[in-house]
């Protein structure tokens, strides 16, 4: 497919909202084959890599295939990933489950040993949990999918302290010991640890725009906070209405991404200008889970 490119110009969206010319914005992204695109850039000149590709069970943006075919198209995507990576950057690999005639497949564990042949490190596998989807008659109920966290080598970028989550008891304190009286948790709070509750993007989610498996911001930005240095580079190869490129221009990164699908750019196009308006509405990170029951 001929890319259409999105950067330096203003362009009409899908809801006929005119783009304002953004000089010089710090985003590429494009209608175009995700392979197209990612051999146009430089080898070694993404930080992160983060995405979430589509999951072969027949949503309205893919075409279902054998999981044989599908294998073998992300591990085409998965070499032009780690030609891209920097040698101190990271890849994160967001999927579920592809499911056929009732039997599950987890994505996760068929994928890894891609990356394995690569030769990358697996940092951590994020278990990503949420409180709605679809409910199943003959297995219980999906509510989380992961994330693999890749890296090139050993030396790679990781700052936790952007990432902190609240303590849940900030105010403790050693009881004994040469530190008795002085508090036992990080003044900045905790590490998050490998299980994110991040509400996904449903018919009432602040985010919601009309692609049907969206992204929520709050799961990249962590990520992008975490892996990336200010100024790095943020490459999502399946960008879909471009949540992954909004997390990393909220936090001064560059961003890079493309989708087959027209609507989905000019959705994506929209909603950076208006984060560049300062009219984007996203859900805070870290903002605690609604309770409806006060628990």
């Amino acid at each position: 497919m001929i890319g259409v490119k999105c950067e330096h110009f203003g362009m009409k969206s899908s809801a006929k909202n005119v783009i304002p010319f953004i000089k010089n914005p710090p985003y590429t992204i494009e209608c175009s084959d995700n392979i197209d695109f990612m051999r146009s850039l430089k080898k070694e000149s993404m930080n992160l890599i983060i995405t979430s590709p589509p999951y072969n069970i027949g949503k309205e943006y893919e075409r279902r295939t054998s999981l044989d075919l599908y294998i073998e198209q992300q591990a085409s995507t998965i070499a032009e990933a780690v030609r891209l990576l920097h040698p101190n950057g990271s890849i994160c690999w967001q999927v579920g489950n592809h499911v056929d005639d009732g039997e599950v497949f987890p994505l996760d564990a068929i994928l890894y040993g891609i990356f394995k042949q690569h030769g990358l490190k697996l940092r951590n596998r994020i278990v990503w949990t949420f409180g709605h989807g679809l409910h199943c008659q003959r297995r219980f109920s999906g509510r989380h999918e992961t994330i693999l966290w890749f890296t090139k080598s050993d030396d790679y970028v990781f700052n936790l302290d952007p990432v902190r989550v609240p303590s849940k008891y900030p105010d403790k304190k050693h009881f004994k010991g040469p530190n008795r009286g002085e508090l036992s948790g990080n003044p900045l709070g905790k590490n998050p640890s490998d299980v994110w509750d991040i509400p996904n993007v449903k018919a009432n989610h602040v985010e919601k725009t009309d692609h049907p498996c969206q992204f929520p911001v709050a799961l990249v930005e962590r990520l992008v906070l975490a892996l990336t240095n200010l100024g790095q580079s943020v490459l999502d190869p399946y960008l879909g209405v471009g949540s992954s490129a909004i997390a990393a221009l909220k936090h001064g990164r560059m961003a890079f991404g493309c989708d087959i699908t027209q609507q989905y750019i000019d959705i994506a196009s929209d909603r950076i200008a208006r984060f560049y308006a300062g009219e984007l509405r996203t859900r805070p990170l870290n903002k605690p889970v609604y309770d409806p029951n006060g628990g």
